[in-house]
């Protein structure tokens, strides 16, 4: 079959592999892992690779990639804050929904209330990285009140980091939910089963040994996608972090020199870019752009060509050192971060391949 370019191939076996990998380290802590599938839009073929490595709860951001996997029998979980608009559809799609606002709130157990439902939500607390969340000193009040409701169970407590503020997960702030699932337990009575720790940025504490023994949830995405964890970007041990490649096609090849002729203004994107004079060099230009990719997390797989830059169509780069002669039709693979294979998996000018075998690639 003749393929597309730009694609990105996706090595399911890698995929299955990681989620093994990462299952098998979190499940000796007594933690469930929530595979995150959002960077890659819920696709089937990628979910199905992470049932196969044993994942039985997954979790989006996007209430539409859950009506995706509505066919798949499994636990699932809408990872942003609710919207009072889609309601319905998170009590029809989700068993569980992360929320922060009383209100939303309400009105999810009106939606419960007439498709007679239950509705399980986990109240996100803010620890500090000021994204979602109800801070600490209010989460005691909020809980009285989401015992009133009818068809609203609350299931536990959440908290997430690192995506906004950066903030790190550490024994502190994680130690702010377990302190307020022992005063819940002493005003209320009531038991809450989960303790959600975060992301995969909360996984460098499971990889030494510091995460507390009540976190028993983590949401984990980035991890089995790339194989690192994200607090640090380090490695997991045992795990690919080349599940994900993009392959484009060059459409120029010439030798120019480093720096534009003329007065410089703004680029195509507002801004004023800043050359270095590095004489002549080859360039080859590769038929994909910022609307298609997040070009600074592009890592090419040949060490010996650099990125100059792109603008919304064209990847330019310097080849004039690469391991090989490139020419107008060849094809040059990168690695990405987890917002390059965001852009790319969500972009329709992006096509999506999928490889049967575990390349034999080093860990």
């Amino acid at each position: 079959m003749k393929r597309e370019y730009p694609c990105v191939e996706i090595d399911l076996c890698k995929i299955t592999h990681n989620a093994k990998t990462i299952l098998s380290m979190c499940s000796k802590k007594g933690i469930e892992v929530v595979g995150v599938t959002k960077v890659f839009c819920a696709e089937l073929s990628i979910v199905q690779a992470m049932l196969k490595g044993g994942i039985k709860h997954f979790g989006d951001s996007r209430i539409q990639n859950l009506i995706n996997m509505k066919d798949i029998h499994c636990k699932k979980t809408l990872l942003r804050i609710s919207m009072e608009s889609e309601a319905e559809e998170v009590v029809k799609y989700s068993d569980i929904s992360l929320n922060s606002e009383l209100q939303t709130i309400k009105v999810l157990a009106e939606a419960a209330k007439s498709a007679n439902k239950v509705h399980n939500i986990i109240l996100m607390v803010d620890v500090g990285d000021l994204r979602e969340g109800v801070l600490v000193k209010d989460v005691i009040g909020t809980v009285r009140k989401i015992l009133e409701l009818s068809n609203i169970n609350l299931i536990g407590l959440g908290t997430n980091v690192t995506c906004y503020g950066g903030v790190l997960p550490d024994e502190n702030n994680l130690g702010k939910l377990i302190e307020l699932k022992k005063d819940i337990k002493k005003i209320f009575d009531i038991e809450l089963p989960i303790i959600s720790g975060g992301n995969s940025s909360s996984l460098y504490m499971v990889m030494n040994n510091t995460i507390p023994k009540e976190i028993n949830q983590l949401r984990v995405g980035e991890a089995i996608a790339l194989g690192k964890e994200t607090a640090f970007g380090e490695s997991i041990a045992n795990c690919y972090d080349d599940a994900f490649i993009l392959k484009g096609e060059i459409v120029e090849v010439k030798e120019k020199p480093t720096l534009p002729t003329g007065e410089i203004g703004r680029d195509a994107f507002g801004e004023k870019p800043h050359f270095k004079d590095m004489g002549i060099r080859k360039r080859a230009i590769v038929a994909v752009g910022r609307q298609d990719i997040k070009v600074d997390g592009l890592i090419p797989l040949d060490k010996n060509i650099s990125i100059f830059g792109a603008s919304s169509d064209h990847l330019i780069l310097d080849i004039t050192d690469s391991s090989r002669e490139l020419e107008v039709g060849d094809i040059v693979n990168f690695r990405m971060d987890y917002g390059c294979v965001l852009a790319a998996m969500t972009s329709q000018y992006v096509k999506k391949y999928y490889a049967k075998e575990l390349a034999m690639s080093s860990i």
